[in-house]
């Protein structure tokens, strides 16, 4: 049995760093043909080209700020240009913010709202004309959305908010053109193991039921398996991946 993965066309957005990274090269690995949207011509877009590219398969990066429509419409359009037409969708993007609410300001607010949340609806929006029938969308959420976090009620919210997006777009878009829309939810997820405080590493590593934290490639590959055959009967779930926390 195999993904079925081989030749598919997929869009992921913020793919150049952690999971959306992950997502890209083990998508790629597996034989798709990926655009990956990113937000800055970095060294860590640099360094991402450069690793498709080994892959010998056509693949594409395209800068776009997916919290602008009119970015987004590009993006599309770029899509369009490249492969003709999706096969699946991996809404990537987002940011994490702290702030207790009598001091959560608008700005902060909109900020993540529109980057874990609009981000969401634009793409999702601007990519439907180009899915094949049967296509998957999956978007990544948080298990934190699920469980709630002082301080962090804009994140959660926003988090939250996108599961219930796509269990309405799986009832929307499944009838007819058989569409399926999925959300991955990770728990606390490191690169490398220095990029968390310890103090706040060893209190995660204590409450998952595996004692350990999350790696990008743990989240990839969830992703993949909804993006391919084997979850063609999979639509409108919320699968959790924070080590059994």
């Amino acid at each position: 049995m195999t993904l079925g993965l081989k030749d598919k066309r997929v869009l992921v957005t913020g793919g150049t760093r952690g999971i959306g990274r992950a997502v890209a090269l083990a998508l790629a690995g597996a034989g798709a043909r990926v655009v990956v949207a990113h937000r800055a011509d970095d060294e860590a877009a640099a360094d991402l080209a450069r690793r498709l590219g080994e892959t010998g398969t056509a693949h594409r990066l395209v800068r776009a700020d997916v919290t602008d429509p009119a970015a987004v419409a590009d993006l599309a359009r770029a899509c369009e240009e490249t492969f003709g037409g999706l096969d699946a969708l991996v809404n990537n993007v987002g940011a994490h913010g702290h702030a207790p609410l009598p001091s959560l300001d608008e700005a902060e607010w909109r900020r993540l709202v529109d980057t874990n949340l609009t981000s969401v609806f634009l793409v999702t929006r601007a990519c439907l004309p180009l899915l094949s029938d049967g296509a998957s969308v999956v978007s990544v959420g948080a298990s934190l959305a699920l469980r709630g976090r002082a301080g962090a009620a804009h994140y959660t919210a926003a988090k939250a908010a996108v599961v219930g997006l796509t269990r309405s777009l799986c009832k929307e878009f499944g009838p007819g053109r058989g569409l399926r829309f999925n959300t991955v939810a990770p728990g606390l997820i490191s690169a490398d193991g220095d990029d968390v405080p310890p103090r706040l590493a060893q209190q995660v590593r204590g409450m998952t039921a595996l004692g350990r934290l999350g790696r990008p490639e743990d989240v990839a590959g969830a992703v993949l398996y909804l993006a391919s055959d084997l979850a063609r009967y999979v639509s409108g779930a919320t699968l959790t991946v924070d080590g059994g926390m």
